[in-house]
């Protein structure tokens, strides 16, 4: 069920990227690809009934751990996505300080 939620989630961010000719919305469809790709990683590493994988005793060494990976390369990819996100923004407000519009036909009609 939340992985075809992911994969919804996926689908409406490629749509927004490859269909949408603003350059917010780009960038909004952009977003919500990562934050599938984040909850794809996270749902990677989940496990009923698991707990932190830190060791304190004997008897924790036993414990069922999670996998802490998934969620080290989430806390990775928010920071990517972030400093992306930024840069397609700050790309985006320079083009319509040359242009006027957010629009790329319109971008491209203007640039001869």
């Amino acid at each position: 069920m939340v992985y075809g939620l992911t994969l919804v989630l996926f689908f409406i961010g490629l749509y927004g990227i490859l269909f949408k000719k603003n350059l917010i919305k780009i960038a909004i469809g952009l977003c919500i690809l990562e934050y599938a790709m984040n909850l794809l990683f996270a749902l990677v590493g989940y496990r009923k009934g698991g707990v932190a994988p830190i060791v304190t005793s004997q008897e924790g060494a036993s414990s069922f751990f999670v996998d802490p990976l998934p969620q080290a390369l989430v806390l990775t990819a928010i920071v990517i996505g972030l400093g992306t996100t930024a840069l397609l923004l700050a790309f985006a407000v320079r083009m319509y300080r040359h242009y006027q519009t957010f629009d790329v036909e319109e971008m491209r009609k203007l640039q001869g």
